[in-house]
């Protein structure tokens, strides 16, 4: 069976080991990239741009310019109620 090209947000959250929500939240955010399919929220990230954000994360962590972590209260989590796919 051929490599997927895409990813599910579950796909996406299970791979960098964190939640559906903050996986979410870097689509929002665009720090990741991603395409929507259907109007339910039905999120897919390709392959490539999933890798490509990983090695920036790991070019920010080398260059110390990692950015803060969002303030407390923070609304990023209030998105997630839209449609896991």
């Amino acid at each position: 069976m051929p490599t997927p090209r895409f990813l599910t947000l579950d796909d996406v959250a299970e791979i960098l080991n964190v939640s559906w929500s903050q996986a979410y939240a870097l689509v929002r955010r665009k720090e990741l990239i991603a395409i929507q399919i259907g109007g339910r929220g039905q999120w897919r990230v390709e392959v490539d741009e999933l890798e490509r954000f990983i090695q920036q994360k790991y070019a920010e962590a080398r260059a110390g310019t990692v950015p803060p972590e969002p303030a407390a209260g923070s609304t990023a989590g209030a998105d997630a109620v839209e449609q896991r796919g």
